[in-house]
């Protein structure tokens, strides 16, 4: 239990109720204008700490009667006005209390509380720039808000100026790219290739160049004209042959569309998003031609140091979505073992399985899963349908009781883990367990 008088020196440490008050340096000793006040104050902290902002506010109000001029007693109401999300209130509270002590960080961090969870960014900017005196890093804050209000001119001109002085953080850095790659600042650049492919049409490095900066701001549609003008100018070049899959495809024609895919994938200079946006033209083009999913299986692995896509994954989802869970399941067996510890895999090509009612490929699966993975309760449960299905009822209650254990916070996968064993333990006349998990599934309805 918090006793009275630690919440007093609580208080005692943070507020000096006078000219000085709640310094940037805690005090060593406090002086209360009067008892009344102590208490007031006192019972305006206690109240905050239980969370009845009313209260405290009711409290903290008494304490400004006698001291309306404290910037401590004004923060310390606009903090409990905040918390109730009476904006307007706690903005006004706070601007009072900086008025009065402009010199205090916490003034300035209440306002911008208000700000930040209003997403006020225009009236942040003023209160950021005045905390940076306080904190350097808040120019990070300030960074974001320039973004958020497309200050960008001012947002790349800051993040230079942190990079002379220190090195930047990983959003800061990535900020900072996408800044330069932006249109603004690349028409320049862009203006410059242009120029020079019309001077000299049979130079190869000025279309890559143009190529690679239009898809660094995703217009890959200009990206592929300058491909189809290099390839008219340069048939041989490798990246010719990005714009040559679409023609091929176009003409019908699998084999020499998957000749210059592989040209492409194999190109270690062209951009990702051309390489997928080309797999993907041809993994439509397949679907209504089968015999080229030789090329989609051989085309994946191009992909395997794709940090942000799991190709093969996606493959799967994309066949899923059609209803097609015989291809589903072959690309998400992939999708496994390229990466045995996606969990997320795991749990579609389960449910894929499920769906097909392959009831042994799914008792076995989910069962090998489920020692790999001892704590995800999923898998025991799929291991469990299944050996029921197969009237191995034995096994699945074996597997269910055992998966119970892990299932946390999900009422469905509860329920349905009670009626698999209420199957399981009717088919082994178990009716003590029956009643049990009959009696738990109603509780849970």
């Amino acid at each position: 239990m918090i006793k009275r008088k630690h919440i007093v020196l609580f208080a005692f440490l943070l507020f000096s109720f006078g000219n000085h008050l709640f310094a940037q340096e805690n005090p060593e000793e406090i002086a209360l204008v009067d008892n009344q006040t102590e208490d007031n104050f006192y019972e305006a902290l206690k109240q905050r700490g239980i969370e009845n902002y009313d209260k405290a506010i009711v409290a903290i109000q008494k304490c400004l009667e006698k001291d309306p001029k404290n910037p401590a007693f004004l923060y310390e109401l606009g903090k409990n006005q905040l918390d109730l999300k009476n904006y307007v209130d706690a903005e006004v509270s706070f601007k009072k209390a900086i008025e009065l002590d402009s010199k205090q960080r916490w003034y300035w961090n209440g306002l911008y509380d208000i700000y930040y969870q209003t997403k006020d960014f225009q009236k942040s900017i003023p209160v950021v720039q005045k905390l940076i005196e306080f904190d350097p890093n808040m120019r990070e804050d300030l960074v974001s808000l320039y973004m958020n209000t497309n200050q960008k001119d001012k947002a790349l001109a800051l993040l230079k100026e942190m990079q002379a002085s220190s090195h930047l953080t990983s959003t800061m850095e990535f900020y900072k790219l996408k800044l330069e790659e932006s249109n603004e600042f690349a028409k320049p650049k862009k203006e410059q290739l242009e120029e020079a492919i019309k001077k000299n049409p049979k130079y190869e490095q000025n279309y890559i160049d143009l190529i690679v900066l239009y898809s660094s701001f995703n217009q890959e549609d200009k990206a592929f004209e300058v491909a189809k003008q290099l390839e008219k100018e340069i048939p041989n070049s490798d990246w010719a042959h990005v714009s040559l899959v679409k023609f091929h495809l176009n003409n019908n024609d699998g084999t020499n569309a998957s000749k210059s895919m592989f040209k492409v994938l194999g190109n270690d200079k062209i951009d990702l998003k051309i390489k997928h946006r080309i797999f993907n033209e041809f993994l439509i083009f397949a679907i209504k031609n089968p015999i080229f999913f030789n090329d989609v299986d051989t085309a994946i692995p191009y992909f395997d140091n794709d940090r942000e896509i799991a190709v093969a994954k996606e493959v799967a989802k994309f066949f899923w979505k059609k209803s097609d869970l015989d291809k589903a399941i072959y690309y998400f067996e992939k999708a496994i073992k390229k990466n045995p510890d996606d969990v997320e895999s795991i749990n579609y090509y389960l449910e894929v399985i499920y769906q097909k009612q392959d009831f042994q490929l799914l008792s076995k699966k989910a069962t090998d899963f489920s020692e790999l993975y001892p704590t995800q309760a999923s898998y025991y449960y799929y291991a469990g349908f299944g050996y029921n299905q197969m009237k191995n009822f034995k096994k699945a209650k074996e597997l269910l009781e055992n998966g119970l254990d892990f299932v946390v916070e999900n009422k469905t996968l509860e329920a349905n883990f009670y009626k698999q064993l209420i199957i399981s333990c009717e088919n082994l006349n178990d009716n003590a367990k029956k009643q049990l998990y009959s009696n738990k599934l109603k509780q849970i309805k």
